[in-house]
């Protein structure tokens, strides 16, 4: 009966998931098209753009909103922290990425970047109820621990402020491109305009060093804090894990990045491609590892 009830709990959340994605898609359609206005050569166009966005900002919240509570909701239907697996990690962290977006709008100079990021969200809910569901089930002794809280709660902080520096990097590298300033297409044209509206490559690479300079932090935290629970559950700090080795070549990335830019001067485009290359061996490190290695954090992948 108790089962029964989870899951059904769990349906709810899930349509509860359903219904942000469905709001996300019209918050990004409309921030799709308060970009397509505001590079617009029209004056009256561009005026009207700010209006769009102030909509688009209300929508993407009402869309946080229902995400957060299918979030709870299958936390409380598991009777756990909602991030034992790869569904529950993906709503969960999507989740805060979008939630540490919305504070971080604060920075008018990030608000272009809604796009990309309710986009992401889109795609990564999509693929986590898509592919990632999986039934409520009680957590294997390995994870009974507060160091579940402790390590997963830090690794998401961490990957949310990576993915918005690595949106930023992103942003510089194509504001940078000599295909795109050199092109004459009017599609392009039209891109180019769009890129004009996003603040100096100076300034976006200053707001990319501060999220990755967080993100690293918090990444490192998670790393000796992952050490310290392997300890407490298999009795050794390290066994080199595929998972264990993946989690520290991000850090190697990262820190190799903000090395590269303090001590040796390394900015502009090599420094924007490595704080992408980073945020891609987090993907790599969520997605394949999980899914196509062995290893004791296979509990990570699908059952």
């Amino acid at each position: 009966m108790g089962i029964v009830l989870n899951e059904g709990l769990s349906q709810i959340s899930l349509i509860f998931i359903y219904a942000a994605m469905a709001v996300y898609t019209g918050a990004f359609l409309t921030f799709v098209t308060h970009l397509s206005r505001l590079a617009s050569e029209k004056k009256k166009v561009r005026t009207a753009a700010t209006k769009l966005e102030r909509v688009a900002i209300i929508v993407l919240t009402v869309g946080a909103v229902l995400h957060g509570t299918g979030v709870v909701l299958r936390g409380i239907a598991a009777s756990r922290v909602p991030w034992a697996n790869m569904y529950e990690f993906s709503i969960t962290g999507s989740f805060v990425v979008m939630t540490i977006f919305l504070v971080a709008l604060a920075i008018k100079d990030i608000r272009l970047l809604a796009t990309f990021v309710s986009g992401f969200v889109l795609l990564i809910l999509g693929s986590a109820t898509a592919i990632f569901y999986v039934e409520v089930k009680s957590l294997m002794p390995a994870l009974q621990s507060y160091w579940l809280v402790i390590h997963v709660t830090v690794a998401i902080l961490a990957t949310a402020f990576f993915n918005i520096a690595a949106a930023l990097s992103i942003a510089y590298i194509l504001k940078t491109a000599k295909w795109v300033e050199k092109s004459k297409l009017n599609g392009v044209a039209t891109f180019k305009r769009v890129l004009a509206l996003f603040p100096s490559v100076e300034k976006i690479e200053r707001l990319s060093y501060r999220f990755n300079i967080i993100g690293f932090i918090l990444w490192s935290f998670t790393l000796i804090a992952g050490a310290i629970w392997a300890e407490r559950a298999w009795h050794r700090y390290w066994g080199w894990d595929t998972k264990e080795v993946w989690t520290f070549i991000i850090w190697t990335i990262y820190a190799g990045y903000l090395h590269a830019n303090a001590t040796r001067g390394w900015t502009g485009k090599r420094s924007a491609w490595l704080a992408v290359v980073g945020f891609v061996a987090i993907l790599f490190n969520f997605t394949v590892v999980n899914l196509f290695f062995k290893g004791l954090h296979v509990y990570s992948g699908l059952k």
